[in-house]
């Protein structure tokens, strides 16, 4: 069975580009373009992985990682943000994030990062 990622970004090209991107990869791909609704997505289907923007208008993904590990045991959170300056990225490694991508990024660093994270935390999926 494909593994359930959720996207979350306030930016539907973003969140669009990379649905596209994940699904092409194999991946199946749930999408939130809110703090808020990501969050109620993330408790009520419990993906394998998310990957999160920082900076939204409603709950900051760090707010929303936050909630979330006061709900369930999260999944590896993969910040996926404009946030570039290494204050932001100690602050996220220190909200429990697995890893922490500055937007731009390349498809390839992106695969590659999902792909070590969900090998990583579940090294006996096939």
């Amino acid at each position: 069975m494909p593994e359930k990622i959720l996207v979350v970004d306030d930016e539907p090209e973003t969140v669009s580009l990379l649905g596209l991107t994940l699904s092409r990869a194999g991946y199946t791909v749930m999408k939130a373009t809110s703090g808020g609704a990501g969050l109620d997505l993330a408790t009520r289907e419990h993906p394998d992985l998310i990957i999160l923007d920082i900076m939204m208008p409603d709950i900051s993904g760090l707010d929303v990682l936050k909630a979330l590990r006061k709900i369930y045991a999260v999944p590896p959170v993969i910040f996926f943000t404009a946030k570039s300056r290494v204050e932001d990225m100690v602050e996220g490694m220190e909200a429990g994030a697995y890893k922490y991508l500055v937007k731009p990024t390349s498809r390839e660093k992106l695969l590659e990062t999902v792909r070590s994270a969900l090998t990583d935390l579940y090294p006996n999926r096939s």
